[in-house]
């Protein structure tokens, strides 16, 4: 049996009782390259294990974690979109944060769909190797290529991507299109961060979604699509904390994983994460409770 997250430090809390709500979202449709992210969910649940209540700073797990039952990802990629929707409202319906853990990109749309209904108007803080922003990729719109796509066309939400490296000519286009900003990798590695990350008509309340591939492969190797030259892993936590700053989170998911078998640091690692974005979060104050 998979265990809650971080039960070796906190006690699986009762939804009520819990800000972070995890959602493990085991989708496997439409991957174009490694296999394996159905196995991504458990993964980060069992190396959270490892994990320490004190995360360097402060103890984010104090404010409650409930593990929520995996959502059901049988059946076409539409279904388990809308199930992973039903997921999220289980979450708020608390005044929790859903935390979704996948999984392929593609799971992001069933949160992003739930919140749209309870926060109408919100920003994506998007971190990833790849703008993901095709109208459709292998013959389907609900390819993981395309869920930023369905964010900014079909949701109408803002977006603004970091570390993106590898993206088509259609997408930069898109990028135009949809307004979207963006500090891709590159540019990023010439000139460092800059001090405001997003501009400043961006939205006032964000969703957190973060590819594992946006990190370069040195951090995380297991995933599908790894691309060179990511962001680092202190950079990236630095990205988020400055997009965070004086906004409200009203969620974050950590997807792509494709746990390698013996290979335990990328579990670790996206584990690591998860828990570091709800410290970030924590410490920034501004809680949807």
């Amino acid at each position: 049996m998979t265990p809650a997250f971080l039960a070796s430090e906190y006690a699986p809390a009762e939804p009520q009782d819990a800000l972070f709500h995890i959602i493990p979202a085991p989708l496997e449709h439409t991957v174009s390259y490694g296999l394996g992210t159905a196995r991504g969910p458990a993964a980060i649940l069992e190396a959270s294990q490892q994990l320490e209540a004190w995360d360097g700073y402060s103890c984010p797990g104090a404010l409650g974690i409930h593990t929520a039952p995996a959502a059901d990802c049988s059946g076409g990629v539409e279904t388990a979109i809308t199930r992973i929707a039903h997921s999220t409202r289980a979450a708020l319906v608390h005044n929790a944060l859903p935390v979704l853990l996948g999984g392929e990109h593609s799971a992001t749309l069933g949160a992003l769909q739930a919140l749209k209904e309870r926060y109408e108007h919100f920003g994506i803080v998007h971190i990833d190797a790849h703008a993901d922003l095709r109208p459709h990729y292998l013959g389907s719109t609900y390819s993981h290529a395309s869920v930023m796509r369905r964010a900014v066309a079909y949701l109408g939400l803002r977006l603004a991507q970091f570390g993106v490296r590898d993206l088509s000519l259609e997408e930069v286009q898109a990028r135009r299109d949809f307004n979207v900003h963006f500090l891709d990798a590159p540019e990023l590695a010439r000139m460092g961060l800059p001090e405001a990350l997003l501009p400043e008509d961006f939205p006032e309340t964000v969703y957190i979604s973060f590819d594992v591939d946006g990190l370069d492969p040195a951090c995380i190797p297991a995933t599908g699509t790894p691309v060179p030259g990511g962001l680092g892993w202190y950079d990236a936590l630095e990205i988020i904390k400055r997009c965070i700053s004086k906004r409200r989170v009203i969620g974050f998911d950590v997807v792509e994983l494709a746990p390698l078998p013996g290979q335990h640091a990328s579990d670790y690692a996206a584990a690591r994460l998860v828990y570091h974005i709800m410290g970030l979060i924590e410490r920034n104050a501004i809680l949807p409770r």
